[in-house]
């Protein structure tokens, strides 16, 4: 494995953990800034919508840019946010620390992909994606609960602290051992992918991503405050669960992606789907009984990342049909419409808290969910009337992304 590719993992490890951190110190930071937790999801929200904005628009801006003058600009701003996360006076500062960071991370895996298999031979080119990605995965595991135990022992601010230092780190690797002459094509332009929005089919499979994604973070954003304040957890267990959570994610991701291979995408995103809606409606009964509710994260976390093999792989197929000379702007556009579904989760999910309470994220949270499942059944529906389209995906090779 070139050196240059473990860079670019370390990076998606600092990108991973600051993005999904956050959801385990809201109330530490609600209580810390005087905001409500609606108030506290926003930082949730806006981080997504960075992600969502800057992938798209900034990519396809910053196309002339050598890419590894872009990669390390990219982890220089992702360092100066979250180094104005750790110093920020007030809640405002923060919001503007996580929008900066959240455009650095929209940007950084619209390119990391190309910078990684250009590490490597062709025929090793997947599997480079895939050890970049694994940065993602490993954040979820051990990033999100130890700067979650970081943020409870010491301050929520020493956790941007220790993430700055990730990103110190992967300048450093990245500016040392990242080529200088990475060849690339233009990204994109704007319109380019304006048009691939113009076809319904597409966003169809963008509505079940974010309808989907949205559904499972009204709740999963103010998992840390149901833990405490419904299920009687201290803050140092609830780093654990996070912990019991991204082991369970690691092991979804594996099952998602193996079921979308045996079953095809549609079946497969309708089984999770599915069982995701279940899982959220138990944590409404689960919530008040400590190890019902460990039961009912560990379930959860199986099916909450599972279906992005599936949903990837799904858009592809559409893609290679529909618009055949823009596949990876429509791919690359399913990334933020999961990023629109966070944030627009992460919204709705304060909305529930401040009129309605904690406990109801969850069994409202599955009914948006059911809204992903009727979405992807009209899908398979329709590709029933017209198989040419996955039979078109099927015979290509698939690609799949990550947020």
């Amino acid at each position: 494995m070139p050196i240059a590719l473990l860079a670019l993992t370390i990076s998606a490890f600092a990108i991973g953990t600051t993005e999904f951190v956050i959801v385990g110190l809201l109330p530490t930071i609600a209580a810390d800034l005087g905001v409500n937790l609606p108030s506290a999801g926003l930082l949730v929200s806006l981080y997504a919508l960075g992600v969502a904005v800057g992938a798209p628009v900034l990519t396809a801006l910053s196309g002339k840019l050598p890419r590894k003058t872009l990669l390390l600009a990219l982890m220089v701003l992702f360092t100066l946010g979250n180094l104005l996360a750790w110093k920020a006076p007030g809640y405002n500062s923060l919001i503007v620390a996580r929008i900066l960071t959240g455009l650095a991370h929209g940007v950084f895996f619209s390119i990391g992909s190309t910078i990684a298999t250009s590490l490597v031979p062709k025929d090793k080119a997947a599997s480079a994606i895939a050890i970049m990605f694994t940065g993602l995965t490993v954040a979820l595991v051990t990033g999100v609960p130890l700067g979650t135990f970081i943020g409870q022992h010491f301050g929520w601010r020493e956790t941007f602290l220790a993430v700055s230092a990730l990103g110190v780190l992967a300048f450093v690797g990245s500016l040392a051992f990242v080529p200088a002459n990475i060849k690339h094509s233009a990204p994109a332009s704007l319109l380019q992918q304006v048009k691939v929005l113009g076809e319904p089919r597409l966003l169809l499979v963008y509505a079940m991503t974010a309808v989907g994604y949205g559904g499972s973070f009204t709740a999963f954003t103010y998992l840390a405050p149901i833990l405490q304040d419904i299920t009687g957890f201290s803050a140092n267990v609830v780093g654990l669960v996070m912990l019991v959570y991204g082991v369970s994610v690691a092991v979804g991701n594996i099952w998602g992606g193996k079921l979308a291979d045996r079953r095809g995408p549609v079946a497969a995103l309708k089984i999770i789907f599915l069982g995701l809606a279940a899982v959220l409606l138990l944590v409404t009964f689960a919530a008040p009984h400590p190890w019902l509710m460990l039961a009912a994260v560990l379930l959860w976390g199986a099916v909450a990342f599972g279906n992005v093999a599936g949903l990837q792989v799904y858009v592809v197929q559409q893609a290679e049909h529909f618009t055949p000379r823009a596949v990876d702007v429509a791919s690359g556009l399913n990334i933020a419409a999961f990023n629109l579904g966070i944030a627009g989760g992460a919204w709705g999910g304060g909305l529930i808290v401040e009129h309605l309470g904690l406990v109801h994220t969850g069994w409202i949270g599955a009914l948006v969910v059911l809204g992903a499942y009727g979405l992807t059944a009209l899908s398979g529906r329709l590709d029933r009337r017209n198989p040419i389209a996955v039979a078109a995906g099927a015979e290509r090779p698939r690609r799949v992304a990550s947020h």
